[in-house]
């Protein structure tokens, strides 16, 4: 142990004459031995001899510099890890070896630059595969590297931070703000991020992913937290466009976070800057978390005009705000928004024509005993549709369906009204119109 941390100290003083390497040479002053152990170990491990290349490549470490080779050190991080892994019951001598580990990292990006961002990211890795048992030491070795390489970083390192932190999070070492500025971070780069091909873009997708979930699930960002945090930061810059589209994102996938002032005024930021389906959609889930019903239909119906937004996308705010209207005793707008959604996308048929259905189940019609129970038949229309449409709505369809049926009205009672079974009918009633087929109870 004491011999391997001696190499590093030796060749760390004969770092420190760098500066004079190139009036040396390449293989620095005393380059025939250099030569030699390079030769030595590098013939050894080309044949996978590793423990025969290591004394050859301790002594090539020694005696060159840092610049003779970029494998001297590349090949020395693969022969201290294999000693790592020898070395697993021992935790002092193994402590010693990342220590050495890191330094060969450092050593590669400081006098390599070339390869810096892959030393890097190899050496987060690293940090992350040897450092566990020290995980304040892992989240700052992490840290640095994400620091250094920004978008450049390897996806998995943000996961690798993301969980470090929490778990620092969890032991009381790492306060909310502290693992907040991680997420961010990480959204950040990954958002900047350049994939070289469909596979790397599916990569970086998936990592946003599970980094919004680990920081959803950790439940470090509580509404308090988030008011704390970001509260002073949009009171001091109310107009920085990337600030308020940030509160929005954590504040909205923050369980009870939308109905605050500060949520409010960045929804408004953003939709006052940049004007867009997102924005208009956040102040609708605002005015309606508030009961504002008029401001969110606004809003919402804003998000749905919007150009940029997509026909699935606009399907799905449709439908969504059918079931808010249906809520809200809208029924006839409701209904148009549900058939909307039909219209736009095939994958909401089952589930808008159950609204449908259920919103003419519900409703009150004036009138005769037949004109009262006539949208009971335009329901279970919509229940059958809404079924064969989407066979996994079929048990809660034919629970309508049986319920609805029980008020059809007798055939004698029809007969008093002129009404037969398997007459064509026109039900009107609160402002909606459909067109059905009598039946009645045999």
């Amino acid at each position: 142990m004491k011999r391997f941390i001696l190499l590093i100290s030796v060749a760390a003083t004969a770092l420190i004459c760098s500066t004079s390497l190139s009036a040396q040479g390449k293989f620095g002053p005393d380059s025939a031995e250099c030569i030699k152990y390079l030769s030595y170990y590098t013939e050894y491990y080309k044949q996978k001899n590793y423990d025969s290349a290591l004394p050859n490549w301790r002594k090539a470490y020694q005696i060159c510099p840092p610049t003779a080779r970029y494998s001297l050190l590349s090949n020395g991080t693969t022969l201290v890890k294999r000693l790592i892994q020898k070395n697993q019951k021992n935790p002092t001598y193994r402590a010693a070896l990342v220590d050495s580990l890191m330094t060969l990292y450092n050593q590669r990006v400081e006098f390599w630059p070339k390869y810096a961002t892959s030393s890097l990211n190899n050496k987060a890795l690293d940090i992350y595969n040897y450092m566990k048992n020290e995980p304040m030491k892992m989240y700052e070795g992490l840290t640095e590297v994400v620091s250094l390489n920004g978008n450049k970083t390897t996806p998995n390192v943000f996961l690798f931070q993301m969980n470090t932190a929490i778990d620092l999070y969890k032991d009381g070492l790492l306060d909310p703000e502290a693992v907040i500025n991680v997420y961010e971070t990480a959204v950040k780069y990954l958002a900047e991020a350049a994939p070289k091909n469909d596979t790397e873009k599916a990569a970086i997708e998936k990592t946003v992913g599970d980094v919004e979930s680990l920081f959803i699930t950790s439940q470090v960002a509580s509404c308090e937290n988030l008011i704390a945090l970001f509260g002073p930061r949009y009171e001091a810059d109310p107009q920085n466009l990337d600030l308020a589209k940030n509160i929005v994102k954590m504040m909205s996938v923050t369980e009870g976070c939308t109905d605050n002032d500060l949520f409010l005024n960045a929804v408004t930021t953003m939709y006052t800057l940049e004007p867009s389906h997102t924005s208009a959609y956040f102040l609708y889930k605002l005015y309606s978390s508030r009961g504002d019903v008029d401001n969110a239909i606004k809003y919402m119906e804003e998000a749905i005009a919007a150009e940029e937004s997509d026909a699935e996308t606009d399907a799905n705010y449709n439908f969504e705000l059918a079931a808010f209207c249906y809520k809200n005793a809208k029924n006839a707008m409701a209904i148009e928004k549900a058939q909307k959604a039909i219209e736009l996308s095939d994958a909401l048929d089952g589930k808008a024509y159950m609204l449908i259905g259920t919103i003419w189940g519900s409703v009150v019609c004036p009138g005769n005993d037949i004109e009262q129970r006539a949208k009971y038949w335009v329901a279970v229309d919509y229940m059958v549709k809404a079924k064969n449409a989407d066979p996994s709505l079929a048990e809660d369809a034919n629970n309508y369906i049986g319920q609805y049926s029980t008020y059809y009205p007798q055939t004698a009672e029809a007969f008093m009204y002129d009404v037969t079974d398997g007459q064509s009918y026109t039900v009107s009633c609160a402002g909606m119109r459909a067109v059905t087929t009598v039946r009645t109870q045999k």
